[in-house]
């Protein structure tokens, strides 16, 4: 007699289990979201931060760039302006003293010597390319109190690009009375000089002081560089005192400045 086995369908879970599986399913997916939404989140903020970060660099790059353009230009200009001084030499050795124009630290001492604070125009002789004159409104000098006497036309020109108020009269220096004619609206507070007084003789150099004095108001400075180690105006006999500053080391070559007011 043959025996029938009948295979008993499994029993379905509890009720207890099938909650248990239920809240461990809903923990397992809300822990899920959490962590996704936390990824997301965390996704966002290294994003604003690489953001941050490249704009920052873009922007160091740019200012970084933007100084390197701007010394270029500078060294530019600096090299044009020696190119311009050496065939100003070249030309006319006794009117251009120097192969290079006067350094920063130069042109700052001799504008030191002015006062910005008191009214009337600054006449500046052989600016040259300007350095002194850029110290000069560095110091506070208005740029349309400025008069440049200049004799070479090729740096008139320059001055006038670089300085448009200021007033350049193309003319020469030792003749100061007569190139200023017009000119001078009324006597000037200070006489900054850049001329190479030591290529003229004595009598000449004393001329320029006698002629320079009565176009400035009493008390007024002539002021006046030199690579000598002697007052390029000579004292004897001038009526003039003098003060002489130290050595400017930062100029190639050195100079001292000195400063000139007639005796009252």
């Amino acid at each position: 007699m043959s025996s029938t086995i009948r295979h008993r369908p499994p029993r379905a879970a509890s009720l207890a289990a099938r909650l248990g599986q239920s809240r461990v399913a809903t923990r397992i997916e809300g822990e899920v979201r959490v962590t996704a939404a936390d990824l997301v989140d965390c996704v966002a903020e290294a994003k604003l931060k690489v953001a941050a970060v490249r704009y920052k660099v873009e922007g160091e790059v740019r200012s970084t760039a933007e100084k390197f353009k701007s010394r270029v230009s500078d060294a530019k200009a600096k090299l044009g302006d020696e190119a311009r001084f050496i065939k100003s030499w070249i030309d006319d050795p006794r009117r251009t003293g120097s192969v290079t124009p006067s350094s920063p630290a130069l042109a700052r001492r001799m504008a030191s010597f002015v006062d910005p604070e008191q009214p009337g125009p600054v006449i500046e002789i052989g600016p040259g390319t300007g350095p002194v004159t850029e110290a000069l409104i560095e110091r506070g000098i208005d740029e349309s109190r400025l008069i440049l006497v200049e004799y070479s036309p090729e740096f008139c020109e320059l001055l006038r690009k670089r300085f448009p108020r200021a007033t350049v009269v193309q003319g020469d220096a030792y003749a100061l009375s007569a190139t200023l004619a017009g000119h001078l609206p009324e006597k000037a507070i200070a006489l900054v000089s850049s001329l190479p007084l030591f290529n003229r003789p004595p009598a000449t150099r004393s001329a320029l002081a006698r002629e320079a004095f009565p176009l400035l108001v009493e008390g007024a400075p002539f002021i006046q560089f030199t690579y000598s180690v002697i007052s390029p105006i000579p004292r004897k006999g001038s009526g003039l005192k003098a003060f002489v500053s130290d050595w400017v080391l930062r100029n190639i070559p050195p100079a001292r400045v000195w400063v000139y007011r007639q005796i009252r």
